[in-house]
């Protein structure tokens, strides 16, 4: 059992983004997927997916895409990477931790870096961006900062 899905998730997108690897394959949850769609509405990464893999008749593998989530469904998250080959995500590191939830009212939220990242929240609108929850006047747990 793991103990922190989201910090796993972020350490395997930091760790693929290192070593400049297109893609990106995690357990699936719903809260990841929303994660995912954050960081492609922000411009973080390309695109995401969520399926299972799967190998045909000649032995190769394919990804299937599926609309469910289900034990053994995997988030296929494509990384994005600039023109020279720069990496567009530089920082990304949970905040909020099991042991240390964090919560900030919308007055609390502040621009990442300038407004040059983002801060990913969960609220009871949904898992957002920290310029959507201060657009709307919300809070909630904060759960990432990416820059």
């Amino acid at each position: 059992m793991m103990t922190d899905p989201i910090a796993d998730m972020l350490t395997r997108i930091r760790n693929a983004n290192r070593i400049e690897r297109p893609a990106v394959d995690m357990p699936a949850t719903s809260l990841k997927q929303n994660v995912a769609q954050v960081l492609k509405d922000e411009g973080f990464i390309v695109d995401y997916q969520v399926g299972r893999s799967a190998t045909d008749e000649q032995g190769h593998t394919a990804f299937q895409t599926e609309e469910t989530i289900r034990p053994g469904t995997v988030l296929r998250v494509y990384l994005k990477y600039g023109p020279e080959g720069e990496k567009v995500i530089r920082h990304i590191e949970r905040a909020s931790r099991p042991g240390r939830r964090l919560y900030r009212r919308s007055a609390q939220l502040q621009p990442v870096l300038d407004g040059l990242g983002i801060a990913i929240l969960s609220t009871s609108r949904g898992v957002m961006s920290d310029r959507r929850a201060r657009a709307q006047r919300l809070g909630g747990e904060l759960l990432c900062t990416v820059w």
